[in-house]
């Protein structure tokens, strides 16, 4: 695979002694797991996103949280930026390593610290894989919202670092929604608790700002989070569309009457026949376009919206309208849709996974925005995403060992996400800035408040060692990119181009 290299990431990084940070660290950190030859560093070189792959300096594997205080005291001291890794499965470039810096693997702890179900919460480490906390509080009728479609393997630390979302998140929230309390440590290795384990916490809510933060502000040591009550009962309709335009507007109507689906995802007709022939769901392969609406609640509610909704869709259009027969046939609709990425995967070498939010409004407007990149650029687009809460997952197949095609699908996937931002949406719903969206956080936000980011990671982390190159572009890079016009001199804060 062709792999693009971006000078910024490594480039502007001083070189590390190496040998003097190792001696430093296991003097620091005595017991700590640590690979460092490029063999053992292999696997670790990429997230999600694979177009982007850099070798860590070395990576640490530590177990207990006195050795990542030490690990990070011991960087700090030495000016050595370090990235911090959950499960890797981030599709942003969040986690990718630093030539120059330590890969902070944080995947040893994974334990449940206490499930509570009198006050539904759950404290758990940076590890645990998400599904796992619903495993667990099952017995206990309780269950974690947030579902992203890679919840057997992603951990809720990950979760917390780019507010991850899922199918159910229209009407359960984000992570942001659902989390209550973060322990983390800062570059400086200080401990802080953010928010409490109440429903609300005193002064400003450092919480929602942490949320999202991807590795910028701080390493996640612990998490509490919500646990809700498994509703009674769970419905799911399926409905085709002759065209994406009708799908769209069927989606505007249901949330226009009042009703919250627990979710409402839409397909377009390539993703659902690729996931048609990898999971037999069930879907009907000559739709242009196919909603999943889920409601849930007690029986009569339940009842009352399906019909309603059912109602709705026929008006906007919809060929034909079904209700899964039982909970497997349910179950069995949802296995498509979160298995759609891996079911697009098989129709090309690669696919380029975006993440764009819209309007709900716009919806019919960006998809046909999309076809028309899409043809400019001579790649086909698969569309699968969150049709509730507008937010958007096209993927770009392409093929990287064919010259140029990698640049012609990162291109579209820029040109994609500035179209969201036209309309009024956000280059990111739930995957995060990372490596990928950089230039476009130039396009959607300007130079005060591109400050204004810069000087919050400050107050966090004022050497900038703390997943350095990633998320929150620099006022020059965004110059250079053309979707400024900076002047340097009337910068509310001068001082903060050096970050």
């Amino acid at each position: 695979m062709n792999i693009l290299h971006d000078p910024a990431l490594d480039g502007p990084l001083p070189k590390v002694d190496r040998p003097r940070l190792l001696r430093a660290l296991r003097q620091a950190c005595p017991g700590m797991a640590m690979l460092t030859e490029p063999e053992e560093l292999a696997p670790y070189e990429c997230d999600g996103l694979p177009a982007y792959r850099t070798i860590p300096l070395l990576a640490a594997l530590p177990d207990q949280i006195g050795q990542v205080q030490a690990l990070l005291r011991t960087c700090h001291a030495q000016g050595v930026p370090v990235v911090a890794r959950g499960a890797g499965t981030g599709l942003s470039g969040g986690a990718l390593p630093l030539a120059e810096g330590v890969l902070l693997v944080m995947a040893r702890f994974n334990h449940i610290l206490e499930l509570n179900p009198a006050s539904r919460r759950a404290r758990v480490q940076p590890g645990v894989r998400n599904a796992a906390i619903s495993q667990a509080a099952a017995p206990y009728g309780l269950y974690y919202a947030p579902d992203p479609s890679s919840q057997i393997a992603c951990s809720i630390g990950g979760n917390v670092a780019e507010n991850a979302g899922g199918v159910h998140c229209l009407k359960y929230g984000l992570t942001v929604h659902n989390v209550t309390q973060v322990r983390m440590l800062t570059m400086a290795g200080e401990p802080l608790t953010l928010g409490s384990e109440a429903l609300d916490a005193p002064g400003l809510d450092l919480l929602a700002l942490f949320t999202g933060s991807e590795g910028l502000l701080g390493v996640i040591t612990e998490v509490t989070v919500k646990l809700l009550p498994r509703p009674p009962l769970a419905r799911v309709l399926l409905a085709s569309f002759e065209t994406v335009e009708q799908a769209a507007e069927a989606v505007g109507a249901i949330i226009g009457a009042g009703i919250i689906p627990a979710g409402l995802e839409m397909m377009d007709n390539l993703a659902i026949r690729a996931a048609e022939d990898f999971i037999q769901a069930g879907y009907p392969v000559q739709a242009q376009a196919i909603l999943l609406c889920e409601l849930d609640g007690v029986p009569s509610d339940v009842d009352e919206d399906c019909a309603q909704v059912a109602q709705l869709l026929r008006e906007a259009g919809a060929q034909q309208v079904r209700q899964a027969r039982d909970e497997a046939e349910r179950l069995k609709f949802w296995a498509g849709r979160k298995n759609a990425f891996p079911a697009v995967g098989r129709l090309a070498p690669d696919y380029y996974c975006m993440d764009g939010t819209i309007p709900r409004r716009a919806l019919a407007q960006v998809l046909r925005g999309i076809a028309q990149l899409a043809d400019e650029h001579q790649l086909q687009v698969a569309n699968v995403f969150h049709a509730g809460d507008g937010n958007m997952h096209p993927l770009i197949l392409f093929d990287a060992d064919e010259p140029g095609e990698l640049q012609r699908a990162e291109a579209l996937g820029g040109k994609i996400l500035e179209l969201c931002v036209a309309v009024g949406g956000t280059i990111t719903g739930e995957h995060g800035v990372g490596r990928e969206k950089i230039n476009q956080m130039c396009a959607q936000f300007n130079a005060a408040e591109i400050a204004l980011m810069h000087r919050v990671k400050a107050a966090f982390d004022p050497e900038g060692l703390l997943n350095p190159g990633k998320n929150v572009p620099t006022l020059q890079r965004c110059a250079e990119f053309g979707a400024q016009h900076v002047h340097h001199g009337q910068l509310p804060f001068p001082d903060l181009e050096r970050f």
